[in-house]
């Protein structure tokens, strides 16, 4: 992954991101669109296009370049998701830069809201999204009190303390290859919805619940409907065989609530 780039040719830099997303309709780039179907031209009738991650790191590579520069992301995040271990690649035409040097010349490029962390030289064919073997999400909850100010973007209050014991049992069953068909938003378009899950778990940490989970991918909006339906049903104090049998179902109608974005991080993605 992070061989050195041939001489000749662009260098392919792999970014580490980490943005509070808050303020962001998401990831990915998309371009709004006038009703014959034609990009927005700019003009003062043009709908404004939504601001997402990608398009302000975008914007900051070609201040940087002189030219569009395209990015790739290792997946996308929802409106309001945040993250810690984003990973993004680029190929650059700049030769003559330490790769060390892309962090603080992008950084002094973009909002406040978004942070290079790390630049590292990658293979030529590396690919941010394919190469990518795991994704590790992280939910954090605040139990028994309300958020104070500088926490409500980053934790998700709950009323009560959940049964620890009973939410380790039903984590036990989203171990491998799982049928994440009741965990899906109906929007979803992905072909298949199995996916291969290394582990699940909530712990207490830092006088915070967390929820980790890691996987090869994830669904549209999967982790939020999951933790919603683990917390829905642990708080029913629904026996763990019972609770197997539903995931298994595949029935979307049998899931907990989709829980809001506040308090959810994309943690890690391993190569």
């Amino acid at each position: 992954m992070t061989n050195s780039s041939p001489a000749e040719g662009p260098r392919n830099i792999l970014l580490l991101v980490a943005y509070d997303g808050t303020d962001f309709s998401g990831w990915q780039t998309l371009e709004k669109r006038d009703p014959s179907g034609t990009a927005a031209s700019g003009t003062v009738d043009a709908p404004a296009v939504p601001r997402t991650v990608q398009g302000e790191l975008e914007r900051a590579l070609k201040k940087l370049h002189k030219h569009p520069v395209t990015l790739t992301g290792s997946g996308r995040t929802d409106a309001g998701v945040h993250a810690r271990g984003q990973a993004a690649n680029f190929y650059t035409d700049i030769r003559g830069m330490e790769v060390g040097r892309f962090v603080p010349a992008l950084n002094s490029l973009l909002p406040r809201d978004v942070r290079v962390m790390e630049a590292r030289e990658a293979a030529e064919a590396f690919h941010a999204r394919f190469d990518a073997r795991s994704r590790t999400y992280r939910y954090f909850f605040l139990c028994g009190r309300g958020p104070f100010p500088a926490e409500r973007r980053y934790a998700l209050p709950l009323s009560r303390r959940p049964d620890l014991s009973l939410l380790a049992e039903y984590c036990r069953f989203f171990r491998g290859e799982c049928d994440c068909t009741m965990f899906a938003s109906p929007a979803d378009t992905s072909r298949s919805r199995r996916r291969y899950i290394y582990g699940a778990s909530f712990y207490p940490e830092g006088g915070k619940l967390v929820f980790e989970i890691r996987a090869n991918a994830f669904l549209w909006k999967m982790v939020r409907s999951l933790s919603g339906t683990l917390l829905h049903y642990e708080k029913k104090g629904l026996p763990p065989e019972q609770f197997r049998e539903l995931a298994n179902s595949g029935k979307r109608e049998l899931a907990g609530p989709t829980l809001p974005p506040e308090g959810l991080f994309l943690w890690h993605v391993g190569y």
